[in-house]
């Protein structure tokens, strides 16, 4: 049985609420700030349901492969 791993800052989820991809930039009392993958500034969005949240990518998965490029 594969255990579904609780989203957390760094990590690049899908949203399955906004339908989007982003990555969590912050949490706060609960709710989840993202934003786009492909972005650093500007625009972001809230979910507050870490359910709709699902990982597709760790933050130790993003390192790595960024210091692979």
């Amino acid at each position: 049985m594969t255990e579904k791993k609780t989203p957390w800052v760094g990590d690049q989820v899908h949203d399955a609420h906004a339908d989007r991809e982003g990555v969590i930039t912050d949490v706060k009392s609960g709710t989840y700030i993202l934003r786009p993958v492909h972005r650093y500034w500007g625009e972001t969005w809230t979910a507050s349901d870490p359910e709709k949240l699902t990982v597709t990518m760790s933050r130790e998965e993003r390192l790595r492969k960024r210091r692979e490029e």
